[in-house]
């Protein structure tokens, strides 16, 4: 004799509850677990080229869909540098990794799925720019995520009238 339809439904939305349940935190492991790319840092003044998947922009050497442009700044370099550390330390998922005089890495982790970003900042003194880059661990695709995090510090980086 067949089950009832309405126990057969509201059982497979428990056992699709319990797998969510069960695959989110695994992925979130794995995806945590990356480690950062050995590419990632300075090297003879520049920051990584990216590669030629879509989920990397950068601002030094990149062109076509991988280019943005450097923060700019018309303040002091020091003064510029502390906002840039500001604005990120106050972004979502945002974790400083590594820091040197004049570079910083942060890695953004997602919300719901743990994936990790790199984004990496490298202050030009002479140039009075602050070079950018980020790209994804793993995937092929970002549907944008790093160039709209690039924009998003852009604007948060962006002076108020009493730092300058």
């Amino acid at each position: 004799m067949p089950s009832d339809p309405s126990q057969t439904k509201s059982r497979r939305g428990w056992l699709a509850l319990f797998g969510v349940a069960i695959l989110v935190p695994m992925v979130r492991v794995v995806n945590g677990s990356l480690p950062a790319p050995p590419h990632l840092g300075v090297n003879d003044g520049h920051l990584a080229g990216c590669p030629a998947s879509p989920n990397c922009v950068g601002s030094q050497g990149e062109e076509g869909s991988h280019r943005v442009e450097p923060l700019r700044f018309s303040d002091i370099p020091a003064a510029a540098w502390a906002r840039l550390h500001r604005a990120l330390g106050g972004m979502r998922g945002a974790t400083l990794v590594r820091e040197e005089p004049n570079y910083r890495h942060y890695a953004f982790r997602t919300a719901v799925f743990g994936f990790v970003d790199d984004v990496e900042l490298l202050l030009d003194e002479e140039s009075r720019v602050i070079h950018v880059r980020s790209a994804s661990r793993r995937g092929h695709s970002d549907l944008g995520t790093n160039r709209r995090r690039v924009e998003a510090i852009r604007a948060r980086f962006a002076p108020t009238g009493s730092e300058i």
